[in-house]
């Protein structure tokens, strides 16, 4: 067995100096603003603009993975998957989640926090009627989550769908569909030298506006 060595990265270390944030710069409505940055995102960044940290919680204990956002309106963020996996278990159990989007390019960073909640059959059947022959299979074939034995087992299950549906359109999943984070919280960042960072934080009032607060980096 070889020895495990540590790894050292303190001097691992790149200086932010692309931009800068001003209160002057936000727009009053913190989506509008997020359509504004992800504008700027899909023209700098190479690869998925759209890729998400999404953080949920089980017994008090958190779990992230990366997701895709699949659509940003007035009601919030939106990404889609199979109701019968872990992260759809941990919301229906506990619907407080955080978002983490980074556009390494830009040096910006969205931290998000507020509750998930189901959006209608309508809106997922009408997104899964874009989503690729191939992909949609896929949710048919995958039963997210779950312990299997082998990928051979997952490859015949997908052989099978495919025959299923052959010459034929394939319907949505009813065990599969989209979440809505309706946003509690806010902060946008921006990197700045020597880490003293640009950081923005909307805060939702009763009375359904935003208030906007600068915080220490």
């Amino acid at each position: 067995m070889s020895e495990r060595k540590s790894l050292d990265l303190a001097n691992v270390r790149r200086q932010y100096d692309t931009g800068t944030l001003e209160r002057t710069d936000l727009d009053s409505d913190p989506l509008s603003q997020f359509q504004s940055w992800y504008a700027d995102a899909e023209k700098a960044c190479r690869f998925y603009p759209n890729n998400m940290v999404l953080s949920t919680v089980e017994q008090g204990r958190p779990h992230s993975r990366t997701v895709l956002l699949k659509g940003v309106d007035q009601g919030g963020f939106v990404f889609y998957t199979n109701y019968g996996s872990r992260k759809a278990a941990h919301i229906a159990a506990d619907s407080a989640v955080a978002l983490t989007i980074f556009w390494e390019e830009l040096e910006r960073q969205v931290n998000v926090s507020g509750l998930a909640v189901k959006v209608s059959d309508a809106e997922s059947d009408a997104y899964f009627a874009t989503r690729p022959r191939g992909s949609q299979l896929g949710a048919w074939a995958s039963e997210q989550s779950a312990v299997i034995d082998s990928r051979e087992l997952l490859d015949i299950c997908l052989s099978e769908t495919e025959k299923r549906y052959q010459g034929q359109e394939i319907p949505r999943p009813p065990f599969w569909g989209g979440f809505r984070v309706i946003p509690e919280q806010i902060e946008f960042w921006q990197g700045r030298t020597d880490r003293l960072h640009d950081r923005f934080r909307y805060f939702r009032k009763e009375d359904g506006g935003w208030s906007i607060s600068r915080l220490s980096p």
